[in-house]
């Protein structure tokens, strides 16, 4: 059994991967809610990661940092207070979490962490200029910290297309937008929770022991296919 630091685990992608990975491991959730769930395996703390002192904690084998925007307008109306309120929220609070649990990691079994990015980063895609920036900005420091935590610690993001979750939901919010939404992916589909946590959950197992500074796009083909 692994310890497991989630940030963000108790709504959309971090819940999944929170039930994903109580049965066999414990959790330990920071976010400003309870996840809507209880588990013998689970603890919580109430965290602000921007604005609060995060816990001193004795061990770690994993950290996952969820937190993410979708703020989509127009770049002539973006403000730069926009850029970076996405910034902080996508980058400096990885940061933060990574430095702080740092040398706990390093002393875990096989650690790894994991983040997360977005298609917007490799696919242009208008009113993204916000978020796409803030993301490529994780996908940059999953790189370059790969690099130097290797060989201890593994690195690795995932970059989901669109995803039902309540932050996607204003791009789901009819019948319409979801038919739209499915008709733009190749594979006819967008992204559930479930999968992206049965791909975080593979990416921090020791099933993924080879694999450290890699952006996997869980893109159901938009990026990847023209057809």
């Amino acid at each position: 059994m692994k310890t497991y630091i989630i940030i963000g685990g108790s709504k959309g992608i971090g819940l999944a991967i929170t039930k994903n990975l109580l049965e066999q491991h414990e959790v330990i959730n920071l976010s400003r809610t309870a996840p809507e769930i209880e588990h013998r395996n689970l603890t919580h703390y109430n965290v602000d990661i921007l604005e609060d002192n995060l816990p001193d904690l004795e061990q770690a084998d994993g950290l996952i940092y969820c937190p993410g925007s979708i703020n989509l307008k127009p770049v002539g109306r973006l403000k730069l207070d926009d850029f970076r309120s996405d910034f902080e929220i996508n980058v400096i609070g990885a940061v933060k979490a990574m430095q702080k649990y740092l040398p706990v990691l390093k002393k875990g079994d096989k650690p790894a962490m994991l983040f997360f990015s977005t298609v917007a980063t490799k696919l242009g895609m208008p009113f993204h200029a916000s978020v796409a920036a803030a993301k490529s900005a994780v996908e940059g420091l999953v790189k370059s910290v790969g690099a130097e935590l290797a060989p201890t610690v593994r690195v690795n993001a995932i970059a989901p297309t669109v995803t039902d979750t309540s932050l996607a939901a204003n791009l789901l919010r009819n019948d319409k937008m979801v038919e739209n939404m499915t008709e733009r992916h190749p594979l006819k589909k967008f992204l559930n929770p479930t999968e992206v946590a049965q791909m975080a959950a593979f990416l921090l197992s020791d099933q993924a022991a080879s694999i450290s500074g890699q952006i996997f796009e869980m893109d159901c083909g938009i990026v990847s296919f023209k057809l």
